[in-house]
């Protein structure tokens, strides 16, 4: 990872959020970088065999949840962080192959129980900033139009807005065959702050050979900075 971080983010007040994040630079566009064969691996390894992660447990799921609770977000049932869908679909037959990006997202988020976002940059218009969502803010979140509520939960924003959390991200910055740099976030929780640095080492290494990385830098955004709207 370079030291010169050219991306910022401002991060809103929260007694709990911890963020890591960064940029990767893919050597070339995800509709023709190879697989990765350690990604692909940890998306059929059984959790625990990445001796520097611990296997998730009910008190990492706890402190996930709680960090998104704040606000009186609630993440159950199809609110629940994009990790815990990981894994019930790893133990129903297994975490689909979508591209290099994607699939070295979801073997970490997998393994560490971390929910992560992974965005393309491209997509994405400054400022950024990582902020509750609204009372009535929303996105689609997949091809079909499905939309998700957003009131109450830390969500990724850019000058269009919010476009990723720790549930679901929009479908307006998901990444695509013609995707060459890409934006990850880690959502944790300071509870969990050895078991993130881990998972961010993990993530750095699956990409070694396939991107050129640099951090992202997280501000603390001013408490008089405005309310989104509808809050």
């Amino acid at each position: 990872m370079s030291y010169a971080a050219r991306v910022e983010i401002l991060v809103e007040e929260h007694p709990s959020l911890l963020v890591r994040a960064f940029v990767a630079r893919w050597r070339t566009p995800l509709g023709q970088c190879p697989p990765l064969t350690e990604a692909a691996s940890l998306l059929t390894a059984a959790l625990g065999s990445r001796t520097e992660l611990p296997p998730p447990d009910a008190a990492t799921r706890g402190h996930i949840r709680d960090m998104l609770r704040h606000r009186d977000f609630k993440p159950t049932g199809r609110s629940k962080p994009s990790s815990e869908y990981l894994s019930r679909a790893q133990s129903e037959g297994g975490v689909r192959a979508i591209n290099a990006a994607v699939d070295s997202c979801n073997a970490v988020s997998l393994h560490s129980g971390l929910p992560i976002s992974v965005v393309d940059r491209a997509l994405l218009t400054e400022p950024l900033q990582i902020r509750r969502a609204g009372t009535n803010e929303s996105y689609v979140f997949n091809p079909t139009g499905q939309v998700i509520a957003l009131a109450g939960l830390v969500c990724l924003y850019d000058a269009a807005g919010p476009c990723a959390n720790a549930i679901k991200d929009a479908q307006r910055t998901k990444t695509s065959d013609n995707t060459q740099t890409t934006l990850s976030i880690l959502w944790s929780s300071r509870q969990l702050e050895a078991q993130t640095e881990a998972a961010l080492q993990l993530y750095l290494s699956l990409l070694t050979n396939h991107a050129d990385t640099e951090p992202v830098r997280c501000i603390a955004l001013s408490a008089d900075y405005p309310a989104p709207h509808g809050s």
